[in-house]
């Protein structure tokens, strides 16, 4: 695997490094040891996978306050998505700050989101599916979100978002600097 540090503070986009022959090829999605080197927690609770059937779905942005916050890896196993990434960590020097980066399958990138950053995909292609470990048990009542089109956060979108949840399209716009 190659770690590249994204723009904000403790978050990775981490590409696979394929060893092919006729057959296709093999590579390495996680490994404990390489993950830690890099500074990467490394628990995982539950592995989640996501199927989207329309272009411009949008799932998002989601996250999970403390004692239940949570990190994930993200990868995009078919089709393609934009994965978007916010800073909610007060103390950081990237805080409010957002880093958005192309997903395929073809591409092999994955996202390593850290603990208090919000989490949201839009999805490229038809038919997309991403897959994701999670170091925390889903907690309801630690459930947070944030707007996806929310000024203060400005995140630029690639494509429009035709496809959202009711729930998604009405967590609450940020007032100064609190959902």
């Amino acid at each position: 695997m190659k770690f590249e540090p994204a723009p904000l503070k403790d978050a990775w986009v981490i590409t696979l490094d394929p060893h092919g022959d006729d057959r296709g090829y093999f590579a390495r999605a996680f490994c404990r040891k390489e993950f830690e080197a890099h500074g990467i927690e490394t628990n995982v609770a539950q592995c989640n996978a996501s199927f989207n059937k329309e272009a411009g779905t949008l799932r998002g942005m989601h996250y999970q306050t403390d004692p239940a916050s949570e990190t994930k890896l993200v990868r995009c196993v078919r089709g393609a998505l934009y994965d978007v990434i916010v800073d909610l960590r007060p103390d950081s020097p990237t805080y409010m700050k957002n880093f958005g980066v192309r997903l395929t399958a073809d591409n092999l990138k994955m996202l390593f989101v850290p603990r208090n950053f919000a989490h949201g995909f839009l999805t490229l292609e038809p038919d997309t599916e991403a897959f994701y470990m999670v170091a925390e048990f889903y907690t309801p009542e630690y459930e947070c979100g944030l707007r996806h089109n929310d000024p203060a956060l400005g995140i630029e979108w690639p494509s429009p978002i035709k496809v959202i949840s009711e729930k998604d399209a009405s967590w609450p716009l940020l007032q100064g600097g609190k959902s």
